[in-house]
């Protein structure tokens, strides 16, 4: 089976309407910036995505926001996009908000076959609502249920052609648990290698949970806000 494709438009060329899409990064750290964009020059619409959070208003999940093409948000915070906000409190945006280690272990459990667990997050608030509620040992429990995608989007730093992916540091994120949550992952990379040239002690994801792959160009790697230190 060749996983390897030309390019992001290639890669996401079965992507429609009304589709749900995971997309990895924290902020913009490790976002597929390659992806999103040929997400916009396709032009599908209500879409479902889940996300940590929804970038920038003019880079990252910010770009699909101005366009409108997403219908609902499933993310744990939205601080730092004015659009996102605009589009929240306006209605015309659907969201769902998740804490947020209750989004990474819901994503988890998805990959590994665990269709619902228990957590104490969220218990006593609006989450509880419409959740079945236990007690364990004296503490309330709400119950959530594994979170999967019709497609998985993420960028590694090196991939091969199997679709073996190594990341960088923290651009790991959410990545790792998203790629094997989705019916069909995509993965860029900004290098792609041919097997065998990544030692197996290095991979992060396995290539038997990448459907496709491609070598990504022009990342720019924003900083969503850089804070330095004042000499004194």
């Amino acid at each position: 089976m060749n996983k390897v494709f030309k390019n992001a438009d290639d890669a996401i060329f079965d992507i429609a309407d009304n589709a749900t899409i995971m997309l990895g990064g924290f902020g913009l750290n490790g976002i597929p910036e390659n992806s999103i964009a040929a997400l916009v020059r396709k032009k599908i619409k209500d879409l479902t995505c889940i996300s940590n959070n929804a970038g920038v208003d003019d880079f990252g999940l910010g770009l699909l926001l101005q366009t409108k093409q997403i219908k609902k948000m499933m993310s744990s915070y939205v601080g730092e996009n004015a659009e996102f906000e605009r589009q929240l409190l306006s209605g015309e945006l659907e969201v769902d908000l998740i804490p947020q280690g209750t989004l990474a272990t819901r994503i988890e459990m998805a990959g590994m076959g665990i269709p619902a667990f228990f957590t104490p997050a969220g218990y006593g608030t609006e989450i509880e609502n419409g959740k079945e509620i236990r007690e364990f040992n004296g503490k309330m429990y709400l119950m959530e249920h594994a979170l999967h995608a019709d497609f998985s989007i993420v960028k590694a730093w090196k991939g091969d052609e199997l679709g073996n992916l190594v990341f960088r540091k923290t651009t790991k994120n959410f990545s790792t648990s998203m790629a094997k949550a989705g019916n069909i992952t995509i993965a860029e990379v900004e290098e792609l290698v041919k097997p065998g040239e990544i030692d197996p002690e290095d991979v992060d994801v396995a290539g038997v949970y990448v459907r496709r792959i491609f070598k990504g160009t022009n990342y720019e790697k924003r900083i969503e806000r850089r804070t330095v230190r004042i000499n004194n």
